[in-house]
């Protein structure tokens, strides 16, 4: 994990994003790179009652857009000193040259590409920041794994890492890109629930493929009693203690789990603990 993005917006958690980035950047040493997503032009009628947004509202707010962009890059090189991220070895700077990007823009997903991990915020129901887009684009188009802060700022990482396993592809790949977290946890624990299992290896299995790793887990099985599988996911891996989840995401489809729920969208709308993340 040395190369970290944070694709950032203007948010009620946007200190939970940074601290979590930052987290990632002291346990590991990281490069911080930061991009800011900017919002998207309102869709208001103009003065004129037609819908018609005219030159005199553009030109408005391309205004405000600018000094958005000075405060959102004043905001990251601050938190950046303020929290010592500093030796970076990316021409000399402790930090990336901060950028931005529009809000229907695929940087995010192609600059991706270039970081071990993108720390998002967790979406908020009923807020417009953080969207679903920007998690989206970092989860699906960069082939990386993102980091998902949650709405409170965590003050530790990685000491207790929950591995929320189900047996699929998903997780499998999750696990892999998650090695260097899992390495340095001083507990792991497998979590399984069995009524969100799909055919695969068991708990047990991943905990004997972790040891061959020189990586000790223990093994959580559990049943669900009800609950929606992230929820149980959630409340068994917290009830471990941990600080940290590994998660692969939708082993359904997006199509199916918005239309009759699933672990990973509860998971998004709810976890109250950063996720490691990746499909």
């Amino acid at each position: 994990m040395k190369a970290v993005l944070i694709p950032f917006e203007e948010s009620e958690i946007i200190e939970s994003v940074f601290a979590s980035a930052v987290l990632v950047a002291k346990r590991f040493g990281s490069y911080v790179e930061g991009v800011y997503v900017q919002p998207a032009l309102p869709a208001i009628a103009s003065a004129d009652g037609f819908g018609v947004v005219t030159p005199a509202f553009v030109e408005k707010y391309e205004r405000e857009d600018k000094a958005r962009i000075q405060q959102a890059q004043d905001f990251f090189e601050s938190y950046m000193q303020k929290n010592g991220i500093s030796g970076s070895r990316v021409d000399g700077q402790p930090y990336g040259l901060w950028q931005n990007v529009g809000p229907t823009d695929d940087y995010v997903g192609h600059r991706g590409r270039l970081f071990d991990i993108s720390v998002v915020g967790r979406p908020m129901p009923g807020a417009t920041t953080p969207t679903m887009h920007t998690l989206e684009a970092a989860l699906f188009e960069t082939g990386r794994p993102i980091l998902i802060a949650p709405p409170s700022t965590p003050t530790v990482m990685g000491e207790t890492v929950a591995i929320a396993w189900n047996g699929s592809t998903e997780t499998a790949r999750t696990i892999a890109f998650a090695k260097s977290f899992l390495e340095r946890a001083k507990k792991v624990v497998v979590v399984s629930i069995e009524e969100a299992s799909v055919p695969g290896p068991s708990g047990t299995e991943i905990a004997r493929y972790l040891e061959h790793n020189d990586i000790e887990a223990s093994v959580v099985d559990a049943k669900a009693n009800g609950r929606n599988p992230g929820q149980a996911m959630l409340e068994e891996s917290m009830d471990q203690g941990a600080d940290l989840m590994i998660k692969g995401a939708y082993t359904n489809s997006r199509l199916r789990q918005m239309i009759f729920g699933g672990a990973t969208n509860y998971i998004l709308s709810n976890t109250e603990i950063p996720v490691f993340m990746s499909h």
